[in-house]
């Protein structure tokens, strides 16, 4: 490789690494700032996983290897499939164990749905017919 695209790939490779760096670490400082948690989740979730890809990228446009790539897929792939999960998880949980400011929700679509199941609010009846009748 000649050293002008190396120098230009060393460049790149940089200012993406200092982008993920900056990203993640808004994250972090959003975690500890954000008054409540379903905010504190969201900023913990949202730019903490392209923080961690522009510093995966960074490091491949640095390393310029194949092997090094394949791994850093499959952490990306990894966070991309565990992180918004595990957010939406512990949201759901905090909520339902009180943990969540009610007015600082604009909608509030969870307890609605809580309540209709506990059978505390009247919601559309679907008839469903009787078991095991075929419909059409």
């Amino acid at each position: 490789m000649n050293d002008t695209l190396a120098g230009v790939l060393d460049a790149a490779s940089s200012v993406v690494l200092l982008a993920g760096a900056l990203l993640t670490f808004a994250a972090g400082v959003g975690v500890v700032r954000f008054p409540d948690l379903l905010a504190r989740t969201h900023v913990g979730a949202k730019p903490q996983v392209l923080g961690l890809m522009l510093v995966l990228l960074g490091l491949e446009l640095r390393l310029r290897t194949l092997s090094a790539l394949w791994v850093m897929v499959l952490v990306v792939l990894f966070q991309l499939l565990t992180s918004p999960v595990t957010a939406h998880m512990v949201s759901r949980a905090g909520f339902r164990t009180g943990k969540v400011d009610h007015d600082r929700l604009v909608v509030d679509e969870l307890t609605r749905d809580m309540e209709r199941a506990d059978g505390d609010v009247e919601g559309p009846r679907v008839d469903r017919g009787r078991p095991g009748d075929a419909t059409t």
